[in-house]
């Protein structure tokens, strides 16, 4: 009699949620665990790609476990091991340096935690990670040479700002400008060194390179990045020469502090990387998740601005883009 009681007691308690709500509620799914392992806080990119993660993992309910490598490979692979001896679901490894990543990575496959490879990407066989997403920087310096080619007229004499020695972007960069101004004897890099992707080594190399005897034949400077070019503008001026006229300015990013500069006519071109890749990060985890396929690389769409608004890609010219465009970064 009792049992029965609570049994009819159960379905009026069901029927009353299904009344209410249009549904028999269901258990709450299991927390999906990430590891995110940035390779640090070096540049106004690098903040703005890390925010995008955690804004887009606090949207999703996503247990996010960060951990910021300050720019030390050690720390890096450290905390992949963490992640692995932790049980997380799936880890997203934006790595700092392109190689050393496969014994780490073997070590993920066989606790079968997926491994997303994001911004830059590893030397590994494809078959030790899950997917790549980000940039194609060998495009990137690619587009940032053919630009200057065009300006020029093939003529320039250039000063290089690489970004962190050994990472795939300073790499890449540095090949896919070099190999397009290849075909213009009177293009040439007469100076080239790392400036570690940071504003205060930019300003710091610039102030340099302004002592150099052989700098006084420079018309160019292209930097790995915005954070760089824009520690260089600083010495620039302060040197009482005026960026982006006296001397012609090339950068990749398309930072707000960059795209500033460029409205301002300090520099003179940017070749977009865009760093606001959470939502596309999450999408491919939900995916591989629940055992979907998703292509080996995935890369951005990315453009060019400049001041007259060379397109490559989008209509709009970057003198006029809003803030609300580059979205704060």
């Amino acid at each position: 009699m009792m049992r029965s009681l609570f049994v009819s007691l159960a379905a009026l308690a069901v029927a009353a949620s299904v009344a209410i709500t249009g549904y028999a509620q269901q258990p709450a799914a299991k927390q999906i665990t990430v590891g995110f392992a940035q390779t640090g806080s070096e540049s106004g990119w690098r903040n703005a790609n890390t925010i995008s993660v955690k804004d887009e993992a606090k949207k999703r309910d996503i247990n996010l476990k960060f951990v910021d490598a300050n720019s030390k490979v050690d720390n890096q692979r450290k905390a992949l091991a963490d992640f692995i001896a932790q049980r997380v679901d799936i880890i997203i490894l934006e790595p700092l340096e392109v190689g050393g990543w496969d014994s780490v990575l073997r070590e993920a496959k066989a606790a079968n935690i997926p491994v997303i490879i994001g911004d830059r990407n590893v030397t590994s066989s494809k078959d030790l990670y899950a997917t790549f997403i980000g940039s194609d920087f060998l495009d990137e310096g690619k587009k940032a040479g053919e630009w200057l080619a065009k300006k020029t007229g093939g003529k320039a004499v250039i000063a290089e700002m690489q970004g962190e020695v050994g990472s795939a972007p300073a790499r890449d960069r540095k090949k896919g400008f070099e190999d397009a101004i290849k075909a213009h004897p009177g293009m040439k890099i007469v100076m080239s060194q790392t400036a570690n992707f940071r504003r205060a080594d930019g300003q710091q190399l610039m102030a340099t390179f302004l002592q150099k005897p052989e700098f006084k034949d420079v018309t160019v400077l292209y930097a790995h990045n915005d954070d760089m070019a824009l520690g260089a503008i600083s010495a620039i001026e302060a040197a009482g020469k005026k960026p982006g006229k006296d001397l012609m300015i090339v950068s990749v990013d398309g930072t707000k502090d960059g795209i500033q500069a460029l409205r301002d006519g300090k520099i003179n071109v940017i070749v977009e990387c865009n760093p606001l890749l959470g939502p596309q990060l999450f999408d491919n985890a939900a995916k591989i998740l629940k055992g979907e396929q998703v292509p080996k690389e995935q890369k951005s769409i990315e453009s060019v601005y400049d001041q007259e608004g060379l397109d490559y890609g989008r209509p709009e010219k970057a003198i006029n883009i809003s803030k609300s465009e580059v979205k704060g970064f």
